[in-house]
């Protein structure tokens, strides 16, 4: 660890006792106790934040995406800062800076959140007097237009698709509304032919360059689906094709037991799925729309039909019933319309 640019060597029987000693040790530096020439950098104490209390307690996906944003966004513009000197000002110049060059709301955002999470923690480490983090507002986040398919839009787009080697794999996100890593994350153990059911309990995401199974972001994420007949017959008719594929790559085939697999059994780059379905589109004639707008448009085409928001929650894998109704606020007049209908059709009796 640091101690005023020096080492300090710490033991313990376990590794639950060395942290102890540890973060008793930097609380002691944070008051001047241990002999010191100077308080840490902003660096020095968030890389230290990161090995010692971010590594050890959250899932790999989100300690990469802290380091990224600590080694890429926070020890550039504020690593030379010593700690105890950070001031609000610092912060701001910083997330304007950061926005000055191109980064979204959504992505300072989050920066902010990240430098503001490892302060409350040198604050009751006694590290600083205050998060000066708290003392500055974060950019108001743009939510991005969410542009779902019309009814008649994913029927031509399923009938476009057919005999596509990702057939199965578009249908099933626009027909369960599943994340694209959840997607790619499905193994075949996971899917119950004999029920109708699929379990979502992994996500395909790349960490450390390596594209890696890991749970989902949250408990409502893990949830089983009944699947539509069409998205049973299009599933069986993909493992009939990837037996082909196996066949075909012989000893060079992996076995990873995943749905959608490359030509060769691996995991498949989200990249290219991107690039295919656009291709897709365009050849069928449909507008551009992003990939995630095939799990708004799973939202959109239930909410509509009149299905509950509660169970359209539940299919998504929201952890809130308001996150789903402030995501697909965009169908509430339509839905209050159909309301208005009903209420005076029953009241006419």
């Amino acid at each position: 660890m640091f101690t005023g640019g020096r080492q300090k060597y710490l033991y313990g029987k376990t590794a639950s006792e060395v942290r102890a000693k540890l973060f008793a040790t930097q609380a002691e530096l944070g008051k001047g106790r241990l002999p010191s020439r100077r308080a840490p950098t902003v660096a020095e104490f968030l890389r230290s934040w990161l090995e010692t209390s971010v590594k050890p307690r959250v899932r790999p996906l989100t300690y990469a995406g802290y380091k990224v944003n600590v080694e890429k966004h926070l020890v550039p513009t504020l690593g030379k800062v010593r700690l105890d000197q950070l001031t609000p000002l610092h912060v701001q110049e910083m997330m304007n800076g950061r926005l000055a060059a191109g980064l979204s709301t959504k992505s300072v955002a989050y920066i902010h959140q990240v430098l503001r999470t490892a302060l409350s923690l040198a604050v009751r480490w006694d590290i600083v007097p205050r998060n000066v983090a708290r003392l500055v507002d974060r950019p108001r986040v743009e939510r991005k237009q969410i542009n779902p398919f019309t009814p008649d839009e994913a029927r031509n787009f399923l009938s476009a698709i057919r005999g596509h080697r990702l057939e199965a794999l578009f249908s099933v996100a626009l027909a369960l509304g599943l994340r694209q890593g959840e997607a790619l994350g499905l193994r075949w153990e996971d899917i119950d032919f004999a029920s109708g059911t699929m379990r979502v309990r992994n996500q395909l995401q790349r960490i450390g360059g390596k594209l890696t199974l890991v749970p989902p972001k949250t408990d409502r994420s893990r949830r089983t689906l009944v699947m539509p007949a069409m998205i049973v017959e299009r599933l069986r008719d993909h493992e009939k094709h990837q037996v082909a594929e196996k066949l075909w790559a012989g000893s060079k085939w992996q076995q990873s037991g995943l749905v959608f697999a490359n030509r060769f059994g691996g995991p498949v780059q989200a990249r290219r799925v991107i690039e295919q379905f656009h291709k897709a589109l365009a050849d069928a004639g449909i507008r551009r729309v992003r990939f995630h707008d095939l799990r708004h448009s799973c939202a959109t085409l239930l909410l509509v039909q009149g299905v509950s928001p509660r169970v359209v929650m539940e299919v998504l894998g929201h952890s809130e019933i308001a996150l789903t109704m402030n995501a697909y606020s965009h169908v509430v007049p339509e839905l209050q319309q159909e309301a208005a209908q009903r209420m005076q059709a029953i009241l006419e009796r």
